[in-house]
């Protein structure tokens, strides 16, 4: 499922304009990212948590030349499933 087919579910089961669903979508990216960008979480019980974990910096090899290269430490963007989650798809 993409964001579009994702709008259109959620038009259609919560009985709102497609323009309406954008925009709640839309809206929901922009919160998670806002506080993910905070270092915060967010957690939606029975579905999951979004939160921010840490990778540190390595040393990688460039496939081409075979060159060792420097990787810098980032951030990274985690989901965790919520218990209801994982029961629905078992």
């Amino acid at each position: 499922m993409n964001k579009t087919e994702l709008i259109d579910s959620i038009a259609d089961s919560a009985d709102l304009s497609k323009a309406a669903a954008a925009r709640a979508v839309d809206a929901f990216i922009a919160a998670v990212k806002k506080t993910l960008k905070k270092n915060g979480s967010v957690t939606l019980v029975g579905f999951g948590t979004f939160s921010v974990g840490k990778r540190a910096a390595r040393t990688g090899r460039n496939p081409r030349t075979g060159a060792a290269i420097k990787i810098k430490a980032a951030k990274v963007p985690k989901f965790k499933p919520g218990k209801a989650l994982k029961d629905a798809l078992n």
